[in-house]
């Protein structure tokens, strides 16, 4: 059984501290990206839709690192919006995402608060 001088140990805990960093770093996303409709995650799917192409959404869950139901619920509402739809495929197994032209005009217009939120982050850790 662990002491409790032992246990105190805890309180530096990486894991925790980590996690902790990601929340507030996603808060801050998120503030810059709420006044454009948009989620981070929702950004990050767009965003990756543009560069590489129509994805089935296995596979855009991987590249973008996330659980497959994380990107099912974020795609479902970036298709109702009218940002991405299911593009056509010969094989009807694969149900590929892609940017719409909407999708992309709401990347742009997104993407300065993005980056500003990015430059902000960048400018902490040079400072750090």
């Amino acid at each position: 059984m662990a002491s409790e001088a032992e246990l105190a140990r805890t309180k530096q805990c990486h894991c925790l501290a980590a996690r902790s960093e990601a929340r507030r770093i996603t808060r801050l996303y998120e503030r810059n990206l709420r006044p454009h409709g948009l989620r981070a995650t929702q950004f990050t799917v767009l965003a990756a839709l543009s560069i590489v192409g129509p994805t089935p959404i296995k596979e855009l869950a991987t590249l973008l690192g996330l659980e497959r139901t994380t990107l099912t619920r974020s795609s479902v509402l970036l298709e109702r919006d009218g940002y991405i739809r299911v593009a056509h495929s010969e094989d009807g197994r694969r149900r590929p995402l892609e940017l719409t032209p909407a999708g992309r005009r709401k990347l742009d217009e997104a993407y300065p608060a993005w980056k500003e939120a990015q430059d902000r982050i960048e400018r902490e850790r040079a400072g750090a």
